[in-house]
């Protein structure tokens, strides 16, 4: 299993609230990281201590606390190349721009 990690605390939160896990309290962390590992719609995970973690290495990982099945988890777990969901894309930027410049003739 490959693990990743994640240490923005707004996912760590929507991540605790979807899963419902009570075991779960931030507080006993100074900087925590939600390391995951998906393996056949199961999600193994555990959180760590950021500087513990950047010691050792996410690669490192071989282990896990909690398990949840994928159904229960955030969108953005199974999507490793999802990392800016609020952002809109230059492409969207340009297209907007397109639309409102159009003008339209007017005939008498």
């Amino acid at each position: 299993m490959k693990f990743r990690q994640e240490n923005r605390i707004k996912q760590i939160k929507e991540f605790i609230d979807l899963v419902e896990n009570h075991k779960i309290d931030l507080r006993h962390y100074k900087s925590p990281v939600l390391v995951w590992a998906i393996q056949e719609g199961t999600v193994y995970y555990s959180f760590w201590e950021e500087d513990l973690l950047m010691r050792f290495g996410v690669e490192n990982v071989d282990g896990w606390d909690y398990e949840e099945d994928q159904l229960f988890c955030p969108d953005w777990i199974a999507d490793p190349d999802d990392d800016d969901d609020d952002d809109l894309d230059d492409d969207d930027d340009d297209d907007l721009g397109l639309i409102c410049n159009i003008k339209f003739d007017r005939k008498p």
